[in-house]
């Protein structure tokens, strides 16, 4: 079954070239349940056979995916904050929770948006919390970009190198999703480090 979607994935990307790859993009990067796992390292195998460029196949799968998470933000600042202004009393969801987390992702939306795009299962929604707080839209879209951009990259020089066997493809992609991810923790943790040394110093 997964050999069929793959290559299928490989037959439409080669038809629709490269506005595919931004459209499939789009597609994992809003709400829809499409993994880039089977988009770009297919178009980076491609590449690998001279059909496509590389350097095109990232810069669409980074456009796709800011396309994708500019929509889920569009979603969230037109419904989110309604919705929970209206209904929150009844999920538990006050002002106060929304004033505080405006003030969140107006101090740590960007290090929130970055990491949030390297984690498989947070980066199709890290854009919701973000849109409902009206995290400033230039900032959302810089660090969407760079957090999207190191993860598409990743996935088309897997293809590019590993080829299109998709098995090979898998467990490249785990072992360098295991790293990423205690990348991430250790970001996080510098960055929670860096903010207590500013408040001790700003105390003294």
């Amino acid at each position: 079954m997964l050999s069929a979607v793959i290559s299928w994935i490989v037959a439409t990307i080669g038809k629709l070239g490269y506005p595919g790859i931004a459209a499939l993009m789009f597609l994992e990067s809003s709400f829809f349940p499409f993994p880039s796992e089977v988009v770009v390292p297919p178009a980076g195998y491609l590449a690998s056979q001279g059909e496509m460029s590389l350097p095109v196949v990232i810069a669409m799968g980074i456009l796709g995916s800011l396309l994708g998470a500019w929509f889920n933000y569009w979603i969230a600042v037109r419904f989110g904050r309604p919705f929970f202004e209206r209904f929150g009393k009844y999920v538990l969801v006050s002002s106060e929770t929304l004033d505080k987390a405006d003030r969140f992702f107006a101090r740590h939306g960007h290090i929130s948006t970055f990491v949030g795009r390297l984690i498989p299962g947070i980066r199709q929604y890290i854009s919701l919390p973000a849109g409902v707080a009206r995290m400033n839209l230039a900032v959302f879209s810089l660090f969407t970009a760079l957090g999207a951009g190191i993860w598409v990259v990743v996935l088309a020089l897997v293809g590019y190198w590993v080829g299109n066997n998709q098995v090979l493809v898998m467990n490249s992609l785990h072992k360098i999703t295991v790293v990423t991810l205690g990348l991430c923790v250790v970001l996080v943790a510098a960055y929670v480090l860096r903010l207590r040394k500013n408040r001790k110093l700003q105390e003294e």
